[in-house]
């Protein structure tokens, strides 16, 4: 296989093959296309099940798939035919790297398993995103971000205080951080492979995704014996770090320590909180958090979020505004670190996107392209592997490869 011209970033020359759908996969597959891997998407004939995540669209492109999908090639191949099924194992014979978020098993079924690749193609690592991993007793089910949410512990120490319903974060955090760790696993494997020449299996889940982000509450449970519940925006270890409400909108303040505090109750001429005994030490101030609150929010509301931040900022408090999605979009930071970039879809136009969240100063990754319509590079990627266009046409008259119909 020959590694893509014009790709650039630290991973340029390795060589993916995406067969994962919906998100955590994907994910995976994005952080390395974005890194300079050229990776190709392979789609079942209908396509990825994010293509039918409608409203909303781009000219009737779905937005969510363009979303996952951009700085991917893509084919479309029909795995059910045996035809299909060599075609696939031509690509991974000289792969880097294969993504798949199939259920246990699925992969053997197909002949495809990383016992039987990896005597075809020793160098290859097998990266599995699941719902729960590969072994133990819940490797068989089935995965979903709302299901390993709440399994993980994240939504029982997620919303507003004790004795709310439970809830989800509003990202689908297992989902996106499975494809990230699945992501960092391909670049350890990689670079091990360098080394020695050798793949290896690469296992992460959905589970595990959600458990990481209990770092702070895991450490508690662990100390205490007591999980900790929900606590709204504040912190389980520190205080005053939340949300509070001011004349115009939510400021976030982050005076964890004990100068910020004294800095914070200097900006609001709050001389009876800093003589409080009380809020005297982080000890006290999360002992009497509810009190804190209350008394904070009263100074708060009193101002505008902008003549908050002019204060707070000049007295080095932490803080910021809590800002919607949009208003994100089209904040200066945002903007200048590259995180909303433009890609020009065949059919859907100028599409907006996010950008890679890590920088590299010699390397740095590119957004080179939008997401492929339905089998748009069958031809292009098919010739890399030797296939003449005779044998192209034949494979789409038998129906093994898929092409986009309008």
């Amino acid at each position: 296989m020959m590694a893509k011209e014009g790709r650039q970033g630290p991973l340029a020359g390795m060589k993916v093959i995406e067969l994962a759908h919906i998100m955590a996969g994907p994910v995976c597959g994005l952080m390395l296309a974005d890194m300079g891997a050229d990776v190709i998407k392979v789609e079942k004939p209908d396509g990825d099940d994010t293509r039918r995540f409608l409203p909303p669209d781009i000219n009737g492109e779905s937005a969510a798939y363009l979303m996952m999908n951009r700085n991917k090639r893509g084919i479309a191949l029909d795995l059910k035919s045996k035809a299909g099924l060599d075609v696939l194992k031509r690509l991974l014979a000289d792969a880097d790297v294969v993504i798949e978020n199939y259920r246990l098993g699925t992969m053997e079924k197909l002949g495809l398993g990383y016992e039987t690749l990896k005597a075809i193609n020793p160098g290859l690592i097998y990266c599995e995103i699941s719902g729960f991993g590969r072994t133990g007793p819940y490797a068989t089910r089935g995965g979903f971000d709302l299901i390993a949410q709440g399994m993980s512990g994240l939504m029982s120490i997620t919303g507003e205080g004790p004795g709310r319903p439970p809830v989800k974060s509003g990202a689908p955090v297992s989902d996106i951080t499975a494809g990230i760790l699945g992501a960092l696993g391909v670049a350890a494997a990689y670079a091990r492979k360098l080394q020695t020449g050798e793949g290896q299996k690469v296992d992460t889940s959905l589970f595990e995704a959600g458990i990481v982000h209990t770092y702070w509450q895991s450490a508690i449970a662990f100390a205490t014996g007591t999980p900790p519940g929900p606590m709204g925006s504040a912190h389980p270890l520190n205080a005053p770090y939340q949300a509070f409400r001011t004349a115009d909108g939510w400021l976030n303040v982050g005076a964890a320590n004990q100068k910020n505090w004294e800095r914070l109750v200097g900006v609001l001429d709050a001389k009876e909180l800093a003589e409080d005994p009380r809020f005297a030490s982080n000890h006290e101030r999360m002992k009497h958090l509810a009190v804190l609150e209350q008394a904070l929010n009263e100074k708060f509301v009193a101002e505008t979020t902008a003549e908050w931040m002019t204060r707070l900022e000049a007295a080095g408090v932490p803080c910021g505004p809590v800002l919607s999605v949009s208003e994100m979009h089209q904040d200066e930071q945002a903007l200048a670190r590259e995180m909303v970039v433009e890609t020009v879809h065949p059919t859907a136009g100028p599409v907006k996107a996010l950008g890679l969240p890590i920088k590299f100063s010699d390397t740095p990754g590119a957004i080179a392209g939008p997401a492929p319509r339905l089998g748009q590079h069958n031809r292009e990627v098919l010739r890399e592997f030797g296939y003449d266009d005779e044998a192209i046409d034949r494979l789409a008259a038998d129906g093994a490869l898929i092409a986009h119909t309008a």
